[in-house]
């Protein structure tokens, strides 16, 4: 299983720019959805996202916040500064996508979890890891400027 990368909504990248997302001062959650969510690159408000996994089993409603490491100059590189984990726990958590959002705003990016695609499963007593902190090989994103 390998999961697909993330991605962008259509308005993630103006929303960067005009200041709209702060990486590093806006409160920021990573949800879980279900195979049946109508996530996609048009989505927006979280609020409007369909089939967040629901609450129980080592997963609450709403996701983990996370908070962004930012490294670079011209190339800026965007890590969460620890990764969000979730451990099933009195059953099994069972999820297709990965979701950032803003707190009570919009959706910035998501990612299958299964480049399948396919539902990944954690078993009980087991983590479900998303691995983009520093020193991990791949970044959330990164911006660069073109020369």
């Amino acid at each position: 299983m390998t999961a697909g990368p993330w991605t962008p909504t259509n308005a993630t990248l103006t929303k960067i720019l005009n200041g709209t997302f702060d990486w590093d001062s806006d409160t920021f959650k990573v949800a879980l959805l279900l195979s049946t969510s109508n996530i996609s690159t048009s989505s927006t408000a979280f609020s409007g996202v369909s089939n967040e996994h629901s609450n129980g089993n080592g997963y609450t409603t709403g996701g983990e916040t996370v908070a962004f490491t930012l490294t670079g100059t011209t190339s800026v590189t965007v890590h969460f500064t620890s990764n969000p984990e979730w451990e099933a726990d009195g059953g099994d958590i069972v999820a297709r996508y990965a979701c950032i959002y803003e707190d009570g705003g919009d959706v910035a990016f998501f990612m299958e979890l299964d480049d399948s695609p396919a539902d990944v499963t954690v078993t009980d007593g087991n983590l479900l890891v998303l691995r983009n902190s520093t020193g991990d090989a791949s970044p959330v994103f990164t911006l660069s400027v073109a020369s």
